[in-house]
């Protein structure tokens, strides 16, 4: 089963909300309307929170996670993602916050308290670092991550586009029921 109780926690999932079979959600995870999850996608919520927008999309082989309240680190950090986000195959995001309209490209990571407001795309690779802000209207590459340039009108609306076509493409898996074992 790839929708699984953790402790008192279970996955909250909004309406028409795509989990490929073999892809695994736990613990204390809400996920917006439209949104998906694709195989092999990890997106484990036990020990802090993780809340996924609307029309948001994890791709395969990304992991999810968060970072727990410690003594290192007394409140934690949660993972929080907004709307019309695109995670690309094989990225990790772990303990922090991705506005709206973002897309992260294929195996790229961002950790923990690091925030990414909206409207940026992240390069393919790319490490954003701890507790890195990445400003609105800018694509970042690298290792660690860095301002490259604005984003160009054409790439801002790509946000939207690629968002509704995970919607459309998550629409078709649902229909053929590759969301059920």
């Amino acid at each position: 089963m790839s929708i699984r109780r953790f402790e008192q926690h279970a996955p909250q999932l909004g309406a028409k909300v795509f989990v490929d079979r073999s892809a695994v959600v736990l613990g204390d995870v809400e996920i917006g309307d439209d949104s998906s999850v694709w195989p092999l996608a990890v997106i484990r919520g036990d020990m802090h929170h993780i809340r996924i927008g609307q029309r948001t999309s994890v791709q395969d082989a990304s992991v999810l996670h968060i970072t727990h309240a410690g003594p290192f680190n007394p409140d934690g950090f949660p993972l929080l993602i907004g709307d019309d986000v695109t995670i690309g195959h094989k990225v990790m995001l772990h303990g922090c916050t991705l506005g709206s309209r973002i897309l992260v490209g294929m195996g790229s990571t961002i950790m923990d308290g690091a925030v990414v407001e909206d409207e940026v795309i992240i390069g393919a690779g790319s490490l954003v670092p701890p507790g890195k802000r990445l400003e609105s209207g800018y694509l970042y590459v690298g290792s660690p991550a860095r301002q490259a340039r604005e984003l160009t009108d054409k790439e801002r609306a790509f946000f939207t586009y690629s968002a509704a076509n995970y919607v459309k493409l998550k629409d078709r898996h649902l229909a053929a029921g590759y969301d059920r074992t």
